[in-house]
C-alpha cells in the first residue's frame, strides 16, 4: 500500500474535521509549555474505520480527546456532525456528546449489577430516549455483535471480549454520528482482540457507522480502512487499507 498526503481530495462526506488544531500542556512546576498537537488538519470520512497511531507521546490520544470534545484545544477548530465544538458551553457540549458521539474505552466501564442488555440501554435511558424508538437498531446491533444469547448475563459472567462487545453495542445503539475507541483491545488477549476489532469493522460495513480508533498495535490498525500516523504532534502519513507490512514501513520511515 502507498502512503498518501492529507492534502489529497477531501471526502464527499466527513464525520469530523480538525483545522489548525494545537494543544499545549504546561509542565508541572516549571511553567514550560509542552506541545502535544502542532497544527493538525484532518478530515475523518463518514462511514469508514479510521485508526490513529504513533509512538508513545506522539499526541494520538490528545487528538482523539479534542476531536471527541473531551478536551479543549489551545487553538484551532473541531467540527463533528456539522457542529463546531469550540464556543459551546459545557452543558451544550455534554448534550452534544450524549446525542451524537459514542465512546469505547480500554476499560469496559460496565456496571456490575446490571445485565448486558441493561448496560447497553443505560446511556440512552439516562438521556431520556425511548426504547421503542431504538428497538430495530438494538436488534441490529446485538445481532451484528453476536450478543443475543448473552443479554441476561452480568459482566462477571462474561469474558473480556464479550464485555467489550457489550461496550461497543452500548456505543452504537443510539446511532451516533461517530464512535471513538481509545485502545479498545488493550485489556484483551489476541483472540478476543481480533474478535472485537472484527465487530468494529462489521459495524462500519453493515451498520454504516463511523469509527475512529486510537491504537499502538499494528495488528489492530490493520483492521482499519484508513490509518493516520502521528509523530511529535504532527500527521506524518496516511494510509488506505494498509497491510501490517505497510504500516511497519511507514512507521520506520517516520522514525528515521
Amino acid at each position: 500500500m502507498t502512503t498518501t498526503s492529507l492534502t489529497t481530495t477531501t471526502p464527499t462526506s466527513t464525520a469530523a474535521t480538525a483545522r489548525g488544531l494545537t494543544k499545549t500542556f504546561e509542565s508541572t512546576g516549571r511553567g514550560v509549555e509542552v506541545p502535544a498537537l502542532r497544527g493538525i488538519d484532518l478530515d475523518i470520512p463518514a462511514g469508514r474505520f479510521t485508526a490513529i497511531m504513533g509512538p508513545s507521546g506522539s499526541g494520538k490520544s490528545t487528538l482523539m480527546h479534542c476531536l471527541a470534545g473531551l478536551d479543549q484545544p489551545t487553538a484551532g477548530a473541531v467540527t463533528v456532525a456539522g457542529q463546531r465544538l469550540d464556543g459551546l458551553a459545557d452543558d451544550d457540549l455534554t448534550r452534544f456528546r450524549r446525542d451524537h458521539v459514542g465512546f469505547v474505552f480500554q476499560s469496559f466501564n460496565l456496571l456490575p449489577m446490571l445485565t448486558a442488555e441493561q448496560n447497553i440501554w443505560l446511556p440512552t435511558e439516562l438521556a431520556g430516549a425511548r426504547r421503542p424508538d431504538l428497538g430495530d437498531r438494538f436488534d441490529q446491533v446485538v445481532d451484528t455483535l453476536g450478543l443475543r444469547d448473552r443479554l441476561t448475563h452480568r459482566p462477571a459472567e462474561l469474558s473480556g471480549g464479550q464485555q467489550q462487545r457489550v461496550a461497543v453495542a452500548r456505543a452504537l445503539v443510539s446511532r451516533p454520528a461517530i464512535v471513538f475507541a481509545d485502545e479498545p483491545t488493550g485489556n484483551l488477549d489476541s483472540a478476543a482482540s481480533a474478535e472485537v476489532l472484527a465487530f468494529l469493522r462489521r459495524s462500519v460495513r453493515e451498520l454504516g457507522q463511523t469509527v475512529v480508533m486510537v491504537t499502538h498495535e499494528l495488528e489492530a490498525a490493520a483492521y482499519a480502512d484508513d490509518v493516520v500516523i502521528l509523530t511529535d504532534g504532527r500527521i506524518t502519513a496516511r494510509l488506505t487499507e494498509p497491510s501490517p507490512d505497510a504500516l511497519v514501513a511507514a512507521l520506520k520511515a517516520r522514525a528515521a
